[in-house]
């Protein structure tokens, strides 16, 4: 049975793909909010495809009361989303033949043994064959001498504090158990801590903030919810459920289906381990980027909507070096335009990146080599492996678009879905600003979560003087350190108002980023020392030919005047490579 109700979820992706009509495409119903505010829909974004859920809830140790809730929740939301609970306390229930009816197998608070030998070989059976499994707050206090059971769960209960408020920090919101839910969720519940820490084999959806309240014993790093891929099967857990008042909350009973829809394959989501990564978007604010072209993007709710166009968003703060992997989530309202661009020089024109770097498409239905996956205009993806991997629009997608050397490989939610090389002599992979494409007027796609880990040779902070016009250095004025302290040139003397470190696109010196006054354009701008802040203003990249641009201004940093004295100050300028444009960094 999963294998056939898969096959028509793939299906229903590739209809939407090839131009179905839009009434087809996946509608909500009403929204609910919850106490927090959160606004919560009610059900799934669409009739997933039918099938069957198992919810075992026995108990050898402590029995929840809140189990009864809990069941009666389950059963609700199959009625309200095609799908049929059976609620059982007989480990007779988990046998091959039986097991096999049901696309995920939820542990309800089940407590100590539960399983007799037998009936964990079919259980682990059931997994390898792609089953699906989804554990509730207490189902990490069972079966502590099964190590499989201990890998599925992700880790085992540990100890708790008293029932108490805490703030949930939601980590992916790409995901479909928490991309109803802002950047951090406030609940009441039962806080657990575990043996272990699951991050390194589980990709972690949200964790708690041990500073909102007492009892946390995870040394800051407190994992509540995750996903993984294990041994064939799927498995998602959460932490929450330990009171009868959570089974009522409209934000916890969506996390719960949307744990149950991901295990039972009815959407997709990138659940690998994730550790390393850099956050170059937050969701806060949109410092250390630049528009380049017309129209552009909305920020709310953690998300940059794209309209207008054609433009794009681009990080002018960090130009990337080296092997990396690029992840963010996009969500396209319907058949709509997008891109992410990797690997094109600095520039306020979008058309560079267009003919300079290369674009990953959004579209759900053009040319092969044109829509959702392909490198655009080069190769097209594996398109059967794209389809599996696609959730339809109205729901978000994961991209990581990683980067060795002249190679791209693209992976969508987690599968990879194409491996490109490039052979142009004129372009490179190797570095290069990555941007997010606004089409056009109509095209309406959302990104979120946007970071990047660099995973091979980069270049590290480097650390001394920076050499200009007559082998002058470029100099803090009397190495103060207030913002707004004017930078000059003047004789190389060794001092730490001419120690500069080259780090991450800025020069700092004296604990403080060399800045364009007020991220200004003009020629004569002035520059400055200013507190670091990620902003454009402060990035700067240096040239073949010996310049050093701000890429937010496109101009370079410039000696000012046609004699340079001790104390001469320098600016910003449009670039022309003349001698007091060109510097020596460390």
């Amino acid at each position: 049975m999963r294998i056939t109700l898969r096959a028509a979820t793939a299906l229903l992706g590739a209809a939407l793909l090839a131009g179905t009509p839009h009434a087809m495409a996946r509608t909500g119903s009403a929204d609910q909010a919850d106490s927090t505010g959160i606004s919560v829909p009610a059900a799934a974004p669409a009739a997933d495809p039918a099938y069957e859920v198992l919810v075992f809830s026995k108990t050898a140790g402590f029995r929840h009361s809140s189990i009864d809730e809990g069941i009666a929740t389950l059963q609700d939301l199959g009625a309200t989303n095609n799908f049929t609970v059976d609620a059982t306390e007989d480990a007779g229930a988990f046998t091959g033949s039986n097991l096999a009816r049901y696309e995920a197998v939820v542990f309800l608070s089940t407590t100590g043994d539960v399983l007799n030998a037998t009936q964990q070989t079919a259980f682990e059976q059931y997994i390898q064959g792609g089953g699906g499994y989804v554990g509730i707050h207490a189902a990490a206090d069972t079966e502590y001498d099964w190590p499989f059971y201990e890998g599925l769960a992700g880790a085992l209960f540990q100890s708790h504090p008293a029932v108490q408020s805490a703030t949930v920090k939601v980590e992916d919101r790409a995901h479909d158990a928490t991309a109803h839910l802002g950047a951090t969720w406030q609940r009441t519940d039962e806080w657990y801590n575990y043996r272990s820490n699951p991050r390194t084999t589980a990709h972690v959806l949200a964790s708690l903030d041990e500073s909102s309240y007492s009892g946390g014993s995870m040394s800051g790093d407190h994992p509540i919810s995750w996903c993984k891929d294990y041994q064939g099967g799927r498995a998602f857990y959460t932490g929450g459920g330990h009171t009868d008042e959570s089974y009522g909350e409209p934000a916890f009973r969506r996390h719960l289906l949307g744990g149950i829809r991901w295990v039972a394959d009815r959407t997709q989501a990138d659940c690998r381990p994730e550790t390393g990564y850099q956050t170059l978007f937050s969701g806060s604010n949109t410092n250390g980027w630049k528009q380049a072209g017309p129209g552009g993007f909305t920020l709310a709710d953690g998300t940059l909507t794209s309209h207008g166009g054609l433009g794009m968003l681009w990080y002018s703060a960090r130009e990337l070096q080296g092997d990396y992997s690029l992840k963010l989530d996009w969500k396209a309202a319907g058949d709509d335009n997008s891109g992410v661009f990797v690997g094109f020089p600095a520039s306020d024109d979008p058309w560079s990146a267009v003919n300079n770097g290369y674009e990953i498409q959004i579209d759900a239905t053009d040319a092969p080599d044109r829509t959702t996956g392909s490198v655009y205009g080069f190769k097209s993806a594996d398109l059967a492996a794209r389809d599996a991997a696609l959730n339809p629009p109205g729901e978000w997608n994961t991209y990581e678009i990683r980067v060795t050397g002249e190679r791209l490989e693209l992976f969508l939610n987690g599968r990879k879905i194409n491996d490109f090389t490039n052979a142009d002599p004129a372009r490179s992979l190797a570095q290069g600003y990555i941007g997010l494409q606004n089409h056009g007027d109509g095209d309406d796609v959302a990104f979120r979560n946007v970071r990047v880990k660099q995973s091979g040779p980069t270049p590290g902070p480097r650390a001394g003087e920076v050499k200009g016009v007559n082998g002058k250095c470029l100099d803090v004025d009397g190495a103060q350190t207030a913002d707004g302290t004017k930078i000059q040139v003047w004789t190389c003397n060794g001092s730490t108002a001419q120690r500069w470190t080259v780090a991450d696109g800025t020069l700092r010196a004296l604990g403080k980023c060399l800045d364009v006054s007020g991220g200004g354009s003009a020629d004569g701008t002035r520059i400055q020392l200013w507190t670091c802040n990620g902003t454009g203003a402060q990035g700067w990249t240096p040239q073949a030919d010996g310049t050093v641009r701000n890429p937010q201004s496109g101009k370079c940093l410039d000696a000012s005047g046609g004699t340079w004295n001790d104390g001469t100050p320098v600016h910003l300028w449009s670039c022309h490579a003349g001698a007091n444009q060109k510097w020596t960094l460390p």
